[in-house]
């Protein structure tokens, strides 16, 4: 009988140790997928280099006028990655949430960072969209639109972004000072991974215009 207790004391040790699976977390990886695609996908039906930061304005309404196809489909890639952002930012939070000490601290840098990561490449994204109808048309309304779609797609997001990778990587504690910490430890191990693998990459900055 006390033989039976000590297994299922040691039983139920193992399943409270394990860390808690988060499907969500692998969103990261849709993430950059989706932006890349969509931007490859874009510069495979285009026939002319998408414009660059400082391009004359009438160079940037005639990409946006004989490419709007091209556009339309990178502003999806943009999108897509943006809700694939927002999933992984929730998880983000969830994981540092349970990290032990400061864990409020990073949960309110993860919502944050990614909160404006999320807010200004769906706003980069809005910009290519319009982009492609009717305000892509005119000198004046492009040029606006096209510097202000790279500024959120790019500067803006990659702050945001590097705030929430930095958020996981201060997860990275060689010696936790708790049990649950030592939990999220584990269970961030595919976050800090994807989070990093976005870094190295250069996703970070999700604008075709830096590509």
């Amino acid at each position: 009988m006390l033989r039976k207790r000590g297994v299922r004391t040691d039983a139920t040790r193992i399943k409270t140790d394990t860390p808690p699976r988060d499907p969500g977390a692998m969103s990261g990886l849709l993430t950059g997928d989706s932006f890349i695609a969509g931007v490859g996908g874009a510069v495979a039906l285009a026939d002319s280099p998408y414009p660059r930061p400082g391009s004359e304005p009438a160079e940037v309404r005639r990409y946006f006028t004989e490419n709007s196809r091209s556009a339309r489909l990178s502003a999806t890639g943009q999108l897509i990655s943006t809700a694939s952002l927002a999933r992984f930012t929730v998880s983000v939070a969830r994981l540092a949430a349970r990290s032990g000490q400061g864990s409020r601290g990073l949960r309110a840098a993860a919502l944050a960072g990614g909160g404006l990561a999320v807010a200004s490449l769906a706003t980069s994204g809005l910009h290519t969209l319009a982009l492609s109808g009717r305000w892509g048309k005119e000198d004046e309304s492009a040029a606006k639109l096209a510097r202000r779609s790279f500024v959120f797609g790019g500067p803006i997001h990659g702050v945001g972004f590097g705030v929430l990778s930095g958020s996981t990587r201060s997860w990275e504690d060689p010696r936790p000072t708790s049990r649950s910490a030592t939990r999220c430890s584990r269970s961030s191990r595919p976050i800090r991974s994807v989070s990093g693998s976005a870094m190295v990459s250069g996703v970070h900055f999700r604008h075709p215009a830096m590509l």
